[in-house]
């Protein structure tokens, strides 16, 4: 976050950088900023492997989609919960994920929009179509009461915040969401 295209500052690449020393793990970086061009070689020198950028953000998106892939990373595209699904109709064969905000960015605890699920179900419904390969990920007011429904429009990646280390033993949160994210998985079938 940049503290203009949300109002919040976070985490940037000298933490990345961190994060990296520590783990192997693959680290998804979300770039809730203005101009994330010129910021994307930064990410990815320290240890990004996925990168997402806001379709809101962006003048160019194919341009940087692209830009990231270049750089070896795995392109995503973010949609704020006000962006149709359709404006990125010319963008879904070259992304490898699309993240859904299901509240609006830039704040934590926030209550979930029930209206992403018809948009994860909706991408569901275009890759399908389209047979296309792209991932679906959700970011915003996940919890106990939110993620069978996340999962059941087809959400695959699931970011959990406050859910998780909000209150309680965030390993504990952790497996009670996996859990119930995995009973969602089986009912689809």
């Amino acid at each position: 976050m940049d503290g203009h295209f949300v109002p919040n500052l976070t985490i940037g690449p000298p933490v990345v950088k961190c994060l990296r020393r520590g783990t192997r793990l693959p680290l998804d970086c979300h770039l809730m900023i203005e101009n994330p061009d010129q910021f994307i070689p930064a990410f990815v020198d320290a240890g990004a492997d996925w990168i997402s950028v806001h379709q809101e953000a962006c003048i160019h998106l194919d341009r940087t989609l692209h830009h990231i892939r270049d750089h070896r990373a795995q392109a995503g595209v973010v949609i704020n919960p006000s962006t149709p699904v359709e404006m990125l109709s010319e963008v879904l064969d070259i992304v490898d994920y699309v993240l859904v905000m299901s509240v609006n960015p830039g704040f934590g605890a926030q209550k979930f929009i029930p209206n992403s699920l018809h948009k994860m179900r909706k991408l569901a419904e275009i890759r399908a179509q389209r047979g296309l390969n792209f991932r679906i990920e959700v970011d915003g007011g996940i919890s106990l009461d939110t993620v069978a429904e996340v999962v059941r429009a087809g959400a695959e990646i699931l970011v959990a915040g406050n859910a998780v280390f909000g209150s309680g033993d965030p390993k504990i949160n952790a497996q009670r969401l996996l859990k119930a994210a995995t009973e969602a998985t089986l009912q689809k079938v």
